[in-house]
């Protein structure tokens, strides 16, 4: 474990040294958090509530779904996709570590230093211009925070299957580009999955993206409370474990097809 954890402190350093691009997303960030937040404002002057949200609902999911943006980082992450393609892979590989554990722990490490340093800057110029919603429990930010660390491992999960995809596809980007779609739109990020139509709010519901960003805003918001709770962040956990195990298999099959020079 001591390997991991020094993994862990790795990933969140390496991103700690970039504070100038720190800075300008948490701008950037904000920025198109206003952007949404006015549009959900037009929206809400003609409905007091769209999907069980009313304007404070809406507008605080603006502004979390901003600060998760780079923690969840369901976007361009090729790292393992570039050494495969380049056979980097191969060293990689023959490291005595288990190699999905150290790119997770690596992952979780980047997810920590985004949370803090992009994640609640654009929630707090938010909260000051608006006004949002805050959980009315100390409990709910403790499952919060909880929801927020299987968000990341949701989004690692796939993420990691995509980029081993590079070790049967020609291109990568092809698949990686389908991913990104549907991660950007059935997680919720752009609109609550309350706001699809019933036949689209039962894909989103039977697939894993709902838990990098839905999930974690609902259990902030105090959506659901008691069994129905439960059940929603349990099945956010049993899809960070069914993703992980998954990515444990193809990685078995993958290994099957290196090929080493002379060995």
């Amino acid at each position: 474990m001591r390997l991991y954890w020094e993994v862990f402190r790795h990933g969140y350093r390496r991103w700690a040294t970039y504070r100038a691009a720190t800075a300008a997303g948490v701008f950037t960030n904000t920025v198109f958090g206003f952007l949404r937040a006015y549009v959900l404002v037009a929206v809400f002057a003609a409905s007091a509530t769209i999907g069980g949200y009313d304007r404070s609902d809406a507008l605080t999911y603006v502004f979390l779904g901003q600060g998760m943006i780079m923690a969840v980082y369901m976007w361009s992450w090729w790292e393992i996709a570039l050494a495969i393609r380049s056979g980097d892979i191969v060293t990689d590989l023959s490291r005595p570590f288990d190699y999905q554990a150290y790119w997770l722990a690596q992952d979780l490490g980047r997810a920590c230093y985004h949370a803090v340093f992009r994640g609640i800057p654009p929630f707090v110029v938010g909260a000051i211009v608006f006004d949002l919603r805050m959980p009315e429990s100390p409990l709910t930010w403790v499952l919060f925070a909880a929801s927020v660390v299987m968000a990341v491992c949701v989004s690692f999960g796939v993420r990691f299957l995509v980029n081993l995809a590079a070790f049967w596809l020609l291109d990568y980007r092809g698949v990686g580009a389908i991913a990104t779609a549907c991660g950007t739109f059935l997680s919720g990020f752009v609109v609550p999955v309350a706001f699809f139509p019933g036949w689209l709010a039962v894909i989103a519901h039977a697939l894993p993206f709902r838990g990098m960003i839905q999930v974690p805003i609902d259990v902030f918001l105090e959506k659901e409370s008691g069994g129905a709770l439960f059940v929603m962040l349990a099945v956010q956990v049993g899809w960070a474990a069914a993703l992980f195990a998954a990515g444990r298999l193809v990685l078995r099959a993958a290994r099957r097809r290196v090929v080493v020079q002379g060995g």
